[in-house]
């Protein structure tokens, strides 16, 4: 379904939810006998600092919907423009689809594995994924667009990936995240009139359990360094490419919603590149540049094709088919050369821990 169209009922929701495309959430397999094999033991005094604060569970009271919630969602959605009400509960399907892909992963690997140190991340992960899942899915019963999220489980397709794809993919979509909240947030601080949905409210602590949910990743990774050496650079370099193109081009096809917030769609987006490339300076050897006009040219491009594939789609037909295909052998010419643009290297510091500053 695309995502041009209003979502009208839970059916619409779910679909959307369950879609298999470049641009939507996906769910996860992956190799429980190699995580069970991973060793914390070179970094364990930070391992065991970071379960105590997940212990501690400083969120525990945090997503809980305040009785004024629903009214004033009511009261607010009644002004908004019918492209905000379409972007904005594509983004309310989206952010629950990948939270709860997540709760999903985390759950599964916890009931596969016996190694005590994964199986308490994994259960602390599962935890605190279950609560944004289902604290977004409020949001959307709101609309009456609620989903069913074990039916979602039992019917969306899954992708198996390999630990370490795992380990970069996951990485870098906490982080992100959290840069993306902390930056709605920040904007919000400084002009309240804008926020026009009560959930973003919630993004500062929000933000906070992503940003520790990607720290644990780091910690994996820096305790199995050939992670980070050799071949798997070529690895990080394309997940790192992947996540920001998929932003990039997610947020220009849904550009109300940063408008919304009284923010311009492309100096968000790299605002966002600009803070998870200082974040990930913790674990990963290299970075792309994303100020390079060559760079930012390529994203644009992506972004026109990812419009015309969206034509094409809809057009249908043989015709429409060939249309989209050519455009899906344009965006890989067009990522293929962003790949091989010349990224910056740097060492890895002492302290593998970061604190959420931004």
């Amino acid at each position: 379904m695309s995502h041009s169209l209003e979502l009208q009922t839970p059916e619409d929701a779910a679909r959307l939810a369950q879609a298999e495309t470049v641009l939507t959430p996906r769910f996860y397999k992956t190799d429980y006998a190699a995580m069970d094999r991973l060793d914390m033991g070179p970094i364990r005094a930070e391992w065991d600092a970071m379960m105590a604060e997940y212990q501690g569970d400083n969120n525990h009271d945090h997503f809980q919907r305040s009785p004024e919630f629903a009214a004033e969602v009511a009261a607010l959605s009644a002004h908004w423009s019918p492209e905000l009400r379409r972007d904005f509960q594509a983004f309310l399907v989206s952010s629950l689809t990948s939270e709860y892909s997540g709760c999903v992963l985390y759950n599964e690997i916890a009931k596969n594995v016996s190694n005590p140190d994964i199986k308490q991340l994994m259960r602390y992960l599962t935890r605190d994924e279950s609560r944004h899942a289902n604290f977004i899915n409020q949001s959307l019963k709101d609309f009456g667009l609620g989903v069913d999220l074990v039916k979602l489980k039992q019917t969306k397709a899954y992708t198996y990936f390999k630990p370490k794809y795992i380990f970069y993919a996951t990485y870098l979509s906490e982080k992100i995240g959290y840069a993306r909240y902390i930056s709605i947030y920040r904007q919000l601080e400084r002009h309240p009139e804008k926020r026009f949905h009560p959930i973003f409210r919630w993004f500062e602590r929000w933000c906070h359990d992503e940003f520790r949910h990607g720290e644990s990743f780091a910690l994996m990774m820096r305790a199995q360094p050939h992670l980070l050496q050799g071949g798997n650079k070529l690895w990080i370099r394309f997940f790192l490419l992947a996540v920001y193109a998929t932003m990039y081009v997610r947020d220009h096809t849904r550009p109300w919603l940063s408008e919304a917030l009284g923010m311009d769609p492309t100096e968000y987006d790299y605002r966002v590149f600009d803070i998870t490339t200082e974040i990930t300076r913790q674990v990963f050897p290299l970075s792309l540049d994303t100020q390079r006009p060559a760079f930012r040219a390529g994203m644009d491009r992506l972004c026109a094709i990812s419009t015309s594939a969206e034509r094409a789609k809809a057009r249908g037909g043989l015709i429409g088919r060939l249309q989209w295909a050519w455009c899906a052998a344009r965006a890989a010419l067009c990522f293929g050369r962003l790949y091989l643009l010349p990224t910056k290297t740097h060492a890895l510091p002492q302290d593998m821990r970061v604190a959420p500053s931004w």
